[in-house]
């Protein structure tokens, strides 16, 4: 797996309603020149909702709990065979763009991902 997440282009990022944790992940690969992202939530109401095909874009997906990782196993297990699917722990107690948030992101990120962007600001739109 860690060839892998070396090798990674296009990352995933999933939480629940894909409006404050997932969507600001991607923010932070806006225009980088070694990642692509992309964001989507598990939640019916969710502003993307996650699919087969996100699943199959991605090299790599990052949820942000546990239970995101359960669902998404329960409902895509054929699209999700011999993918990494990386459990963050980042708790629903942030909101859009908040540095806290960002922090904590470039921190579990980092262990991850070698050419994780400079620290900066994330350089993501306004969430729908």
């Amino acid at each position: 797996m860690a060839d892998t997440l070396l090798a990674a282009r296009r990352l995933l990022f999933v939480c629940s309603q894909n409006k404050w944790r997932s969507l600001t992940a991607e923010g932070l690969f806006d225009g980088h020149p070694h990642y692509e992202a992309r964001s989507a939530g598990t939640e019916p109401g969710a502003r993307v909702r996650v699919t087969a095909g996100h699943l199959g874009w991605a090299e790599v997906v990052f949820v942000m709990e546990r239970r995101h990782a359960d669902r998404l196993r329960e409902k895509f297990t054929e699209a999700l065979r011999n993918k990494p699917v990386i459990v963050l722990r980042i708790p629903d107690k942030y909101q859009f763009g908040d540095s806290r948030l960002v922090a904590l992101l470039r921190e579990r990120l980092g262990t991850h991902l070698p050419l994780l962007p400079a620290a900066s600001a994330p350089s993501c739109g306004e969430a729908a």
